[in-house]
């Protein structure tokens, strides 16, 4: 089965409200086995809302729309729906009731207007709200299941929770399992690729790349009649492709770098220190995100001057006067600087130019350096990055959490 989403509402078009009611619903209709081949957005117009629902009835197996059901002239959602599947509205009295104690549990008087949500397709399913004032409805006709929920999230998520998702669960079979690999020190072109063979030959599970600033996700997603069946699927594609990717694998789902990065710190008991220049304190922020990092990250010192560098953490003002603050030799004695002042086992330190200003031919705007050191060494990355003073920081401190992981792991 196939679904079509089509939220209602010019706001919506305006860009006045986000819709993340499709979202939601695409997430919940994955559960059940059902692809979503199409998300709409449609105003407050009889012609156009009309116009969308038919060519969703010629391409859909499900239809569901999210708003047009309040209680005003502009809300056409359930009228236009009855129109074109020859259905009369009629008065449903619970619904009515239930639409009068809701005004009277508030002490507000109903407005008359208010008697228009009660009105619904007839032989429809009504679906009651527990959060708001008007109802939804399900309509199975020809083959064909067309939902109405109402627009704001608060009542339509669990509208679809507690009485969509269980008559839908009953006539599919299937469900979509997915589950995400995070990937970071490899470019999307590249990683697909790596992985060309195994993407060309998918079928079930399927595979696909994502690309988000300074890493890329690969979710496998697999259609089975039962949750252990595509995780079994899944289990298996996953392995061909953790042995291609190797160490760039970094997560799985929601993981965030700096989040597995501070739990590997905080199991392995490895104490650490940091010392910035461009990117601010950006590091630190990262790794104090995760509860209970006090315990591995001693300190974190912004030393953008070259005077701190100095008296923060020992950097030679010979070697700042004949390399600049910007340089590997820099990067390796902040490192070695911070480390031993704070005693911790891992000092990392980042120097460089974020811009947009203060760039050369001879070190332009994006060459940054990422020191570490620890008991027995010491080692520089040099960075070419590009793109603006944001995105500069942010891949810095992204590579540098990377380095980080790829010692713990080692």
């Amino acid at each position: 089965m196939n679904a079509e989403i089509i939220a209602v509402g010019t706001e919506l078009l305006l860009g006045q409200i986000v819709n993340t009611n499709a979202q939601f619903l695409s997430l919940q209709l994955s559960q059940l086995g059902i692809d979503v081949y199409f998300q709409t957005v449609v105003g407050d117009n009889h012609n156009r809302l009309k116009d969308t629902f038919q060519h969703a009835l010629n391409r859909s197996d499900i239809v569901i729309f999210t708003g047009g059901l309040g209680p005003t002239k502009d809300d056409l959602t359930k009228e236009t729906i009855a129109e074109i599947l020859a259905l009369p509205l009629e008065l449903h009295e619970e619904s009515l009731q239930r639409i009068k104690g809701f005004f009277k549990s508030i002490h507000r008087q109903m407005s008359h207007n208010n008697e228009k949500q009660a009105y619904l397709p007839k032989g429809c399913t009504v679906l009651q709200n527990d959060y708001g004032t008007a109802p939804g409805c399900l309509i199975e006709k020809d083959g064909k299941i067309v939902v109405m929920l109402p627009g704001p999230p608060r009542e339509m998520k669990p509208m679809f929770n507690n009485y969509v998702f269980p008559i839908i669960r009953s006539e599919t079979s299937d469900i979509i399992y997915s589950k995400v690999l995070r990937i970071f020190g490899i470019g999307e072109s590249s990683l697909e690729e790596e992985l060309a063979d195994i993407i060309e030959t998918q079928s079930n599970p399927t595979i696909a790349p994502y690309a988000k600033e300074g890493e890329v996700t690969l979710r496998i997603t697999a259609k089975c009649e039962n949750e252990e069946e595509a995780q079994e699927r899944i289990q298996q594609v996953e392995q061909k492709i953790r042995q291609r990717l190797g160490i760039t694998v970094y997560g799985e789902g929601e993981e965030s770098l700096e989040e597995v990065v501070s739990n590997l710190l905080i199991q392995k008991g490895v104490t650490i220190a940091a010392a910035e220049s461009c990117t601010g304190g950006l590091l630190a922020e990262k790794l104090s995100r995760t509860p209970g990092i006090s315990s591995c990250f001693n300190r974190g010192m912004i030393t953008y001057s070259n005077e701190s560098k100095v008296e923060l953490l020992g950097v030679s003002q010979e070697t700042l006067n004949q390399y600049g603050a910007v340089s590997e030799q820099t990067a390796l004695e902040m490192a070695k600087g911070v480390r031993e002042r704070s005693k911790v086992d891992v000092g990392i330190s980042i120097t460089g130019i974020a811009g947009p200003g203060g760039g050369s031919t001879e070190k332009p705007v994006g060459l940054v350096y990422v020191a570490m050191a620890t008991e027995h060494k010491c080692w520089c990355q040099t960075l070419r990055l590009a793109g603006n003073r944001e995105r500069i920081r942010n891949m810095t401190s992204m590579r540098a959490l990377d380095m980080i992981r790829r010692y713990l792991i080692s």
